[in-house]
């Protein structure tokens, strides 16, 4: 077995194992997903990324969870990747593709990475919804949460508006809600509530993770969920467990995203680790 090294980063403490796959790709099975993202014995992430050569963009970006699954979008994942690759490739602006589609990112100058979101899908096939019915009120319900909008932004997503995103036992509710009957592809599921100053706070559980510090697409889902819902104007600051995400859904229908990124170390993954010896 040939050597894999990564990098391991976070966007607000949404953390990521970052492989170079566009040489070898390393191919990794579900088995080894989970192991590298046992945070006792493996790396531990909240996603993994495995960077692959493409034609239509400076990279193409394939994302796993923690459990082992794919998944379609990551807006902190992407951040750390644009960051990445504007680094090495000298550029200020590049595009990522995922399986979702392509998104364009650059870096301020204050060193906020933003990333085009790209355009919200609300149709009850796009989520996907098990049956027809308003995505701006969804009728799943748990707990003290209910009357969500639903919004895929490349994964699905619910945003459940309270009036203290604080007090919701999100680790008891967040599961019972992502593998509701009406999710075929379960669901991220977000609690928010609206700050004085017009920001919001936002509580994520991710869709094959768990409770998460940050959620980019999650946080993408809310600014459009709650411009909807006349909670907020186009642009808010959304305040996540993580630190601050600066949103705006624009007027083209683009959702931007912006927010701190940071790299943490290089690492080389053990042989034992990869075979399941140890």
């Amino acid at each position: 077995m040939e050597q894999i090294t990564f990098k391991k980063m976070h966007g607000l403490g949404n953390d990521f194992v970052v492989i170079d796959g566009r040489d070898k790709n390393p191919n990794l099975t579900p088995d080894q997903l989970r192991a590298i993202g046992d945070r006792h014995r493996g790396v531990g992430y909240d996603q993994l990324v495995v960077l692959e050569p493409d034609t239509d963009a400076d990279v193409f970006m394939r994302i796993y969870n923690s459990d082992g699954t794919e998944a379609e979008a990551c807006g902190n994942a992407t951040r750390c990747v644009a960051h990445l690759t504007m680094a090495e490739t000298g550029k200020d602006k590049i595009v990522i593709e995922t399986v979702a589609g392509l998104l364009n990112g650059h870096q301020q100058d204050d060193g906020i990475v933003v990333i085009n979101m790209g355009t919200p899908r609300m149709g009850w096939q796009d989520i996907p919804l098990a049956k027809e019915q308003d995505t701006e009120h969804v009728g799943i319900a748990a707990g003290p949460l209910s009357d969500p909008v639903a919004v895929n932004m490349g994964n699905p997503h619910l945003v459940f508006f309270v009036d203290d995103a604080e007090a919701i036992d999100l680790e008891k509710w967040g599961p019972v809600l992502e593998h509701d009957p009406m999710l075929p592809n379960k669901a991220n599921i977000s609690v928010a509530s609206v700050n004085s100053d017009g920001s919001l706070r936002l509580r994520v559980w991710e869709r094959g993770v768990g409770i998460t510090l940050a959620c980019g697409s999650a946080a993408c889902a809310t600014i459009v969920a709650a411009f909807l819902r006349g909670l907020t104007k186009r642009k808010a600051t959304l305040h996540l467990n993580g630190g601050p995400l600066y949103m705006e859904w624009q007027e083209d229908g683009t959702v931007l995203m912006g927010g701190a990124i940071a790299y943490s170390f290089d690492g080389v993954l053990s042989k034992d680790l990869l075979t399941g010896t140890k």
